[in-house]
């Protein structure tokens, strides 16, 4: 199906929540990895969130305030929010969930996304563009999430890559 052209290499991005109930976005540009030509795509490998406070020192809970949930998500496509667990555009979703117990959970949305360790596993992305959503429930100060995007460039056949396309293509309507 794809033709690796590189090893996996490692593409990151903070998202900065300074306010709660409202979405924030950031977006991680792949133009120079994606080449419709070429039928050049990026294979995600694994997804990584990485949730802190306002510093890198500062602590979540803190900055979370009390009880509530941090959400993230990548997407292939730009949605404008967060996106339900069947869009075709989502690559990969987080949650962190605290309650003032002091307990940190993330079983509503099991986290790294991890797309398999072979080859040919892995979510195929040809959009130039991954769009990262963030919101907080809740907050007493900033929350940054970082997102580790785990890919390799891969190039696929002409049918493949006019599947994955038309794919996309359907996603956004």
């Amino acid at each position: 199906m794809a033709t690796k052209k590189t090893s996996i290499f490692t593409l990151s991005e903070r998202v900065t929540i300074t306010a709660a109930a409202t979405d924030t976005f950031a977006t991680i540009d792949l133009g120079s990895y994606v080449d419709v030509g070429d039928r050049q795509a990026l294979q995600v490998h694994s997804v990584d969130y990485i949730f802190e406070g306002a510093s890198p020192s500062g602590s979540v809970t803190a900055a979370m305030g009390g009880t509530s949930f941090t959400q993230c998500q990548v997407t292939d496509l730009n949605r404008g929010g967060l996106v339900f667990a069947n869009d075709r555009a989502l690559v990969s979703s987080a949650q962190l969930q605290y309650d003032t117990d002091g307990f940190l959970s993330n079983t509503n949305d099991m986290y790294p996304d991890n797309f398999g360790k072979g080859s040919d596993d892995g979510r195929f992305v040809v959009n130039d563009t991954l769009y990262i959503t963030a919101r907080a429930a809740a907050r007493a100060s900033d929350i940054n999430v970082t997102v580790r995007v785990n890919a390799s460039i891969v190039t696929l056949s002409s049918k493949d890559f006019m599947a994955i396309a038309i794919q996309s293509t359907a996603a956004d309507n």
